[in-house]
């Protein structure tokens, strides 16, 4: 993994990395660029079989994007987060630890519980503290 300074190059190589193309300030939809087609290949393979899979951080991920996507784009967005998770794993040593389905939704509710809490003490109510951490702890 020396090879690649950073997660980007890595991707980009592999061919994984997300199109970029900006016209007049809008970011538009691009093709991802060629690269390395059998890994690029093992890589959407893995993601597509990630469907079938339970109680899977990896299967949520691909399930939201195919909803608005399609099915092959969110395989390759999905190829692309395996590659970094990867990348990350093989740099750093560690063994990988599973999210599970539901740490997207319960990340976006603490910081929605969070950015609420925020909002009433602007407005002048004060929520006491532990009323707050009870509430983020019945969460998780």
């Amino acid at each position: 993994m020396s090879r690649f300074p950073t997660v980007k190059h890595l991707a980009a190589w592999s061919g994984v990395a997300p199109g970029n193309r900006e016209s007049a300030g809008k970011n538009k939809p691009e093709k991802s660029r060629k690269g390395n087609k059998y890994l690029k290949a093992v890589l959407v393979q893995a993601a597509h079989s990630l469907h079938r899979k339970k109680n899977c951080h990896l299967r949520e991920q691909y399930q939201r994007i195919k909803a608005r996507r399609g099915s092959k784009k969110a395989a390759v967005a999905v190829a692309h987060i395996i590659l970094r998770i990867v990348f990350y794993l093989l740099t750093r040593k560690e063994m990988y630890q599973e999210l599970g389905a539901n740490y997207v939704s319960e990340k976006t509710k603490n910081s929605q519980i969070q950015r609420y809490v925020k909002e009433l003490a602007k407005l002048g109510l004060v929520i006491p503290n532990a009323l707050v951490d009870q509430q983020l702890a019945n969460s998780v």
